[in-house]
């Protein structure tokens, strides 16, 4: 560890955007190409499809759902150790599944190991951003972001590839290999001078209530609060229409990222042109999400960011409609240029809206309420997609739960915050007249003297109420 502290916004700052963008892209993008393996697991292990669904399902809620977890290692011990560990977690589970010999062990090893491992290195590749950039946050946070986008559109033909070559068995060890690469990028993570910087040799301040001791478990309570931004929770409005939304919305968002290559092959799509779909969004990815975080770290725009992140949803939701209207390889292509779009927006401003909603020294604590959410219901989902697969053996109903739930959603993101915005500005109003008011009536009670040794200090306070 260097003695010297980096500098917010400085030139170190741009080599720890690379290591978040090469992060990201080796672990929030890597469920995108369980797809390519669905077929060949669920003919090995004989399971139906919602039983082979639970593998992706748990990988990606332990993505998001190990948040708490992550917030503490990082208050702790920093995002160095915490995106290190990561990286070792994550090699590790990838490594033993490639030994298993039933979906029990593949649920354990790839899906519970490797998605907490994930999560520590891709949680904190965001976290060390908020960190690093304060005038460029946006725009930092849509660079790295491309990330994502890369691996998007890298994994699922390296994942083809491997698997014609190798096997799926093979093609988890190379990717055990490869997750070692978070632990390099980790290494790059020099400590930030900053006010808000995780000290790892001090407890977190937990407000006590009375002087007297605690016992352990109200510690325990306490402490857990802390790490889950209840406090976060109880007090701001915004922050709590704004993740039961994205909850919401997560039931229904990473279903076409799991069944639009089964579907595609369902239909006749050849194996590698269905793989060819998913890297056809992540590849126009690569240069929207730059555009798109330019835009969105505009002044002039920051005050609709949210508004702007309800619109990309909304957009999400109806572009799954597309892919039902038919099976030709053109209408899949179409609807991949477009859900890109979509997806791109929703991206950019995931992270950048929980910025603006809670104070940055509270972002890890936050950040950790909001994934253990979205990780139950990314648990909950695809396997319950998988039922309705195997009921109904038709994808188009996969497509229309996930087109409502995002449409909801955005309407509910949208609307909330809408009333919020209104809420306050009467408020603002109503303190404004009262505050007019209070500052005319003492004058009817004091003398003529009196008026005039004070009309001096009250001049400046009558040139704002009229220009109100």
């Amino acid at each position: 560890m260097p003695q010297a502290l980096e500098q917010a916004d400085g030139r170190w700052a741009w080599v720890v955007l690379l290591a978040s963008l090469v992060t990201q892209a080796l672990t929030a993008s890597f469920p995108s190409c369980i797809g390519v393996f669905f077929t060949d697991l669920q003919h090995d292990f004989q399971a139906t499809n919602s039983e082979t669904s639970w593998f992706p399902s748990i990988m990606v809620a332990m993505l998001h759902g190990g948040g708490p977890l992550c917030s503490i290692l990082i208050k702790h011990f920093g995002c160095r150790v915490t995106m290190m560990l990561g990286g070792l977690l994550a090699s590790l589970g990838m490594v033993a599944s490639s030994f298993s010999t039933s979906l029990v062990q593949l649920f354990l090893t790839a899906g519970f190991i490797t998605g907490l491992g994930m999560c520590f290195s891709f949680q904190s590749s965001i976290t060390v951003l908020g960190l690093y950039f304060v005038r460029c946050r946006p725009l930092a946070n849509a660079l790295a972001s491309i990330g994502i986008s890369m691996g998007v559109t890298l994994w699922p033909l390296l994942a083809r590839y491997l698997l014609e070559t190798l096997g799926w068995r093979g093609a988890f060890l190379i990717f055990g290999g490869i997750f070692l690469h978070c632990c390099v990028c980790g290494a790059i993570l020099r400590p930030v001078a900053t006010n808000v910087v995780p000290e790892p040799k001090e407890d977190p301040p937990l407000p006590p209530k009375t002087p007297t001791p605690r016992s352990c478990l109200a510690t325990c309570v306490s402490t857990v609060q802390y790490h889950l931004a209840f406090d976060i929770l109880r007090h701001n409005m915004g922050f709590c229409i704004y993740i039961t939304g994205v909850v919401w919305m997560m039931l229904g968002f990473p279903l076409p990222h799991i069944f639009l290559v089964p579907y595609a092959m369902h239909q006749g799509v050849d194996e590698y042109w269905a793989a060819m779909l998913m890297s056809v969004i992540g590849f126009c990815n690569i240069f929207l999400r730059p555009v798109a975080g330019l835009l969105a770290g505009r002044k002039s725009l920051a005050a609709y960011r949210i508004y702007l992140f309800a619109a990309a949803i909304l957009v999400n939701g109806l572009t799954n409609l597309l892919c039902t209207v038919s099976a030709d390889f053109s209408v899949f292509l179409s609807y991949c240029l477009v859900y890109s779009v979509s997806m791109c927006g929703v991206g950019i401003l995931f992270f950048q809206v929980l910025m603006d909603i809670v104070p940055m020294d509270r972002f890890p604590s936050a950040l950790g309420l909001l994934t253990v959410l979205c990780g139950v219901a990314s648990l909950v989902s695809p396997p319950l997609a998988g039922l309705l697969l195997d009921a109904t053996n038709n994808f188009n109903y996969i497509f229309y739960v996930s087109s409502f739930l995002l449409i909801s959603a955005s309407l509910f993101i949208g609307g909330g915050f809408y009333a919020v915005d209104k809420k306050k500005l009467r408020q603002n109003g109503q303190v404004k007249v009262e505050g007019a008011v209070s500052e005319v009536t003492p004058m009817q009670d004091l003398t003529s003297e009196d008026k005039a040794s004070t009309k001096k200090q009250l001049c400046p306070e009558k040139i704002y109420v009229s220009s109100v």
